[in-house]
């Protein structure tokens, strides 16, 4: 299956420092390498790169590097394809427009017999499952509320949208509108906020090392989510099955706590030691 990647923040920073060591699953750490793509929110515009190389070897990661983007909201994602080709037309990230807003979305799971869409005004450009099961949540959006609603029921309303379509298989998901964040966990999904007291941090892949006293001042939040903790020696919180958490300024806003279930191998990591 694929890795997820997100940040959610309260000042606009890169993803620098998580990316890299995020990408080196695509390639050379693990086997993610159908292609990746990351989304820059900026405003409400959106800054997308994609690739059907691996990230870790891909001139357009080495770009990601050097251009050194500061977002709010960023998602990026890793394949290892299930279903699908690989091309670009199946890279995630995903981006539909809901009430004259970019949504961007990516999947790691499988999805399989998904309820008929043929019928729908949004429809997906490529083959899987994952940009299907992002349609269906767009209609669904659609049809509930003709204007935009509440963020708190927006997060209700893909609570229960999401449970249709991860009774289908596994559904892990990161969702974002630019403003706020949504990750939803079936199997595997972590989280940590980084605020002061900042410190160093060491990441898994590589060992390299960032002391974000360097960067980061008093008063900044910024929330990391994805499939496997990136670093060594941070509180990163592990989601339960069936999880949902909604962010928002590099704070967690909300939360519908899980159920406790055994280890769930989805073969998406090798290296397990920091979870």
């Amino acid at each position: 299956m694929c890795q997820l990647l997100g940040m959610n923040c309260n000042t606009p920073t890169d993803i620098v420092f998580s990316f890299e060591g995020f990408r080196r699953r695509a390639g050379l750490t693990d086997c993610h390498s159908d292609g990746f793509g990351i989304a820059f929110f900026e405003g409400k515009g959106v800054r997308v790169f994609r690739d059907n190389r691996p990230a870790a070897l891909s001139p357009i990661g080495d770009c990601v590097k050097q251009y050194n983007i500061k977002s709010l909201n960023v998602i990026a994602h890793i394949r290892k394809a299930t279903q699908g080709s690989v091309n670009i037309e199946n890279t995630h990230p995903f981006m539909r427009e809901i009430w004259g807003e970019n949504w961007v979305f990516a999947h790691n799971g499988n999805l399989k017999d998904l309820p008929d869409m043929s019928e729908n005004f949004c429809q997906p450009i490529g083959d899987t499952d994952s940009e299907a099961a992002f349609c269906y949540i767009a209609e669904h959006l659609k049809h509930r509320f003709r204007r935009k609603p509440s963020e708190e029921e927006i997060f209700t309303a893909v609570q229960e949208v999401t449970k249709v379509l991860a009774s289908h298989g596994t559904f892990n998901f990161i969702l974002s509108n630019g403003e706020w964040m949504i990750a939803h966990c079936s199997t595997n999904l972590h989280y940590l906020i980084r605020k002061a007291p900042f410190g160093r941090a060491q990441r898994i892949d590589d060992d390299g090392v960032i002391d974000f006293n360097d960067y980061a001042k008093d008063g900044d939040k910024v929330t990391i989510i994805t499939t496997f903790p990136l670093t060594k020696n941070e509180p990163w919180v592990k989601m339960l099955s069936g999880g949902f958490v909604f962010f928002k300024d590099g704070d967690k806003i909300a939360e519908i706590i899980g159920v406790e279930k055994e280890a769930i191998d989805d073969g998406t990591l090798g290296n397990r030691q920091a979870a």
